[in-house]
């Protein structure tokens, strides 16, 4: 995979990967608020005026850790197990994800919101990992209206927990909640 709207051979592959793990560390250890693309990219061994040639800022650069973090992530849901029980399994494998990478779950509700361009794009391609997960697990029979409003929980969950106003544990449960309802199997 390579970085946002840039064609990249091998070494530059390796070389914007080195500045994506190295923001990964740097999330952990300082936070979003502390991270900076300049930071990252002495943690990569790589000059910043490199790091900046794959990732505009440093909000492009943890959206690009989210977006990639999500799209290689395995889809959990069973074919064989009833249309809610499949789209609960995404919600919580997402929810789960998310609560073991808290600051990049933060940081990337933050970065998510911003208007740039690279920004937008990754925005884009994470709805559509989100809402293909998502139409996967409910199948076709499952009406437009109902999709919609499955997406959109997702994305008023993810707001709520990186704003802290729940964890990423709740969130998780919230969705299956949510799904159960609109899908017919409320318990």
């Amino acid at each position: 995979m390579t970085a946002t709207r840039r064609h990249l051979n091998a070494r530059q592959a390796e070389t914007a990967q080195r500045v994506i793990d190295a923001a990964c560390a740097e999330l952990r250890e300082v936070g979003f608020d502390e991270l900076t693309v300049r930071s990252v990219a002495g943690r990569a061994n790589v000059a910043p005026a490199t790091a900046y040639t794959y990732f505009s800022s440093k909000h492009h650069l943890v959206v690009e850790v989210f977006w990639r973090s999500i799209h290689e992530r395995a889809h959990p849901a069973s074919p064989a197990a009833p249309t809610v029980d499949r789209v609960a399994a995404v919600f919580v494998d997402l929810a789960r994800f998310l609560a073991d990478n808290p600051e990049l779950g933060r940081a990337a509700t933050c970065a998510l919101l911003r208007d740039e361009p690279d920004v937008k794009q990754l925005r884009e391609l994470i709805g559509s990992e989100i809402n293909a997960r998502i139409v996967e697990a409910a199948g076709p029979q499952v009406e437009p209206e109902v999709m919609d409003a499955l997406a959109m929980s997702w994305s008023g969950a993810m707001l709520q927990a990186g704003m802290g106003h729940s964890n990423y544990t709740q969130m998780g449960e919230r969705l299956v909640a949510v799904a159960r309802l609109l899908l017919g199997d409320a318990r």
